[in-house]
């Protein structure tokens, strides 16, 4: 679709998303949909919601207005449930839960996977992103060029979460193999093979997760699986292994590819916008407005893969969405969207300088992390490993640069890489 030149509906955002042009830069389209047509109706029947204050009050409303579907209707949502192991993974998730099921299932967990337990992790942390800089630095010093997606952004968050769920890093590398091919699967567009391609990875994390429950059972130590298949004393309910291994499934699919598509935004701004490179030399407060900012500015999930479930027949902008559609929320059109964010194609880490996280000094939500009863639990852990990465990678490398253009994933729901190539430039260079 040419934006610029289009005046008729769009029959199909989710379809137009999943075009080249919007691979490579889905902007243009999120505005001319947010300012035409921002209650979308797909050609498929599920609605879209691109203007943050319709996203916002959709996310909020989560537990009221809309619900998850029933178990009798996954099948309505989801044609293909009745023989996808990934589909009825992603059923039996946090996000796909109404209270009270979700209250007990998200108290259960927040238990353990506290703030604390996540700023404990910071020293740990630290040390991966150092021995992934070292790692780097020998073929950068020569002149070479590095896939910086490769050796750091996917390498980070695989280890963190060995180290969070107390495995062999090799284990965790070896299940990080199949995130993309079960998120592409997830996908509402996802071909029959594409869902195979998933189901085949989830069996993989379903068996490893399992076996890993039954040893952290027979041998704890200190890591979240540990704690969560954990007795506790004053708290006779305890998630069962079913619910653990869909716990686990749903972190890992959230937290893994999110965050290293996160930390690839992130490198590109500081390149792209050497004059912002400031907030990242100084107060931690300055290096969490950038990291907010680079998650405003370039949300690595384009559009909730959840569906919300009208309760009623609900009126947003003149358009009626009735009782029982199917709803999602464009985030990344929301993040963008100038009745929230003032110059929103503008880079500008201010906006969230001294400010509570993901509020602007206006008030305004940026919604990459979601909001209400589904806030996304991964978030802090997300934000820790941005704080400790990018004032290292600066001070590391000063010079860093492009080394030729990053290429990324064909993917209409995550805005992730398949490389990003860097060198060192020459002081001065």
């Amino acid at each position: 679709m040419d934006v610029l030149e289009t005046t008729a509906a769009c029959r199909d955002a989710f379809a137009e998303l999943a075009s080249p042009a919007c691979i490579h830069d889905p902007y243009p389209f999120m505005r001319w949909l947010r300012e035409h047509d921002p209650v979308h109706r797909a050609a498929s029947g599920l609605f879209l919601l691109s203007r943050h204050a319709d996203i916002y009050w959709a996310l909020k409303a989560t537990g009221d207005a809309f619900r998850g579907p029933a178990p009798g209707e996954l099948a309505r949502y989801f044609p293909r449930a009745a023989t996808s192991l990934s589909l009825n993974l992603l059923a039996s998730t946090l996000a796909m839960k109404d209270p009270p099921t979700h209250t007990r299932l998200r108290r259960l967990i927040s238990r353990d996977f506290t703030m604390r337990r996540i700023d404990n992790l910071r020293p740990s942390i630290a040390r991966i992103v150092a021995a992934r800089l070292d790692g780097m630095a020998p073929a950068l010093e020569r002149g070479e060029a590095v896939d910086l997606h490769r050796e750091f952004a996917l390498a980070l968050p695989m280890l963190v979460f060995a180290e969070l769920f107390g495995m062999p890093q090799d284990d965790m590398f070896g299940l990080a193999a199949g995130i993309g091919a079960i998120l592409e699967g997830l996908s509402p567009h996802a071909s029959d093979p594409q869902l195979a391609m998933a189901d085949a990875a989830s069996a993989r994390v379903q068996a490893y997760f399992g076996d890993l429950i039954q040893r952290k059972r027979t041998d704890p130590r200190h890591d979240i699986v540990s704690m969560l298949v954990g007795a506790h004393d004053d708290d006779a309910d305890t998630l069962s292994d079913a619910e653990l291994i869909s716990m686990l499934w749903g972190m890992l699919l959230g937290g893994f590819a999110t965050t290293a598509a996160t930390i690839d935004h992130a490198v590109l701004a500081m390149l792209a916008y050497p004059e912002q490179r400031h907030w990242l030399q100084g107060d931690a407060v300055g290096v969490e407005a950038f990291v907010e900012e680079v998650l405003r500015c370039d949300a690595p999930a384009m559009f909730s893969s959840i569906p919300r479930i009208a309760q009623r027949d609900i009126e947003l902008g003149g358009v009626v969405i009735p009782k029982n559609a199917d709803v999602r929320v464009l985030i990344a059109a929301g993040n963008r969207d100038p009745n929230a964010f003032a110059d929103p194609d503008h880079f500008d880490p201010a906006r969230f300088y001294g400010t509570s996280p993901g509020m602007s000094t206006d008030g305004k939500i940026m919604l990459s992390f979601g909001h209400g009863i589904h806030f996304c639990l991964g978030a802090q852990l997300a934000r820790v490993q941005l704080v400790e990465s990018l004032p290292r990678i600066q001070a590391r490398f000063p010079t860093l640069a492009l080394a030729e253009q990053p290429t990324r994933e064909p993917s209409a729901f995550l805005r992730t890489f398949r490389a990003l190539p860097v060198q060192l430039h020459a002081q001065g260079g």
